[in-house]
């Protein structure tokens, strides 16, 4: 266990819980729960370690609300595990990456790629609202495979925060699902991500692994919790959490890099 308070403990495990909700419903848990590691941990902590035990507490989370999704949404698994293992090879190699990135690169990048995410489902405002009629052809699946498993995949690995947000964006307007069934698929994809990741970190001894157990308790907690959320309020819900995630994320991470 890193040398920490128990209040900034307290605080992790807060995040955690939350973490696991948001991640949950729409995605992107670990951009409220990276910035807290990145902020809580001591400030001689390589970025590496951060993002390693990111990963160790996010999969247990994500996998909780994948068991819970799949009982009861309409999921394609055996596409969404093709997706998932070409997810795992682009999250392997994207954590060999990851190891020389700092901390003051990682902040910026987020910001940024929030603000594609919201720009996109603003203009977006019928964006997943309806599901697929019809099956899903060869082309979209390939398709699927390269842009949702290795491309967002290797950046999972990479750096980490929005990979379930993407996910769910990429699946929705390549497979055309409505967003709940999205967040369904997108868990078990981002099962092989987090394990991907995870496997290579620890190879590279980045994951402090007792904090990490005890974040995991609470982030499991509210990954099932916002699993049984979103199935049933529905995607107009899933897309409100969306965007109102995003601008807190957006506005807190600018406050840190420019008025801290």
């Amino acid at each position: 266990m890193p040398d920490i308070s128990l209040t900034m403990i307290a605080l992790l495990c807060l995040a955690a819980l939350a973490a696991g909700w948001i991640d949950a419903v729409v995605g992107g848990g670990g951009l409220l729960l990276l910035p807290v590691l990145l902020l809580g941990l001591p400030a001689n902590t390589p970025a590496a370690h951060a993002l390693g035990t990111n990963k160790a507490v996010a999969i247990v989370g994500t996998t909780g609300a994948a068991v819970t999704y799949v009982g009861k949404a309409p999921v394609d698994v055996r596409t969404a595990v093709r997706i998932g293992l070409a997810a795992l090879a682009g999250s392997s190699a994207g954590a060999f990456f990851a190891a020389g990135m700092s901390t003051d690169v990682l902040k910026p990048v987020i910001m940024v790629v929030l603000l594609g995410v919201a720009a996109f489902v603003i203009l977006r405002p019928a964006f997943g609202t309806a599901p697929a009629t019809g099956p899903v052809s060869r082309r979209r699946i390939l398709a699927a495979i390269g842009l949702a498993g290795l491309g967002i995949g290797f950046y999972d690995g990479l750096i980490g925060p929005g990979t379930g947000t993407f996910l769910v964006l990429a699946l929705t307007a390549v497979l055309h699902l409505d967003l709940v069934t999205a967040s369904a698929t997108a868990k078990i994809v981002n099962c092989c991500t987090n394990a991907g990741a995870l496997a290579t970190f620890a190879w590279q001894g980045a994951v402090l692994w007792q904090l990490a157990a005890l974040m995991a308790v609470f982030n499991l907690a509210g990954g099932t919790l916002g699993a049984h959320t979103a199935l049933k309020k529905g995607s107009g819900f899933v897309r409100v959490v969306l965007l109102t995630v995003v601008f807190a994320l957006v506005a807190n991470l600018a406050y840190e890099q420019w008025l801290a």
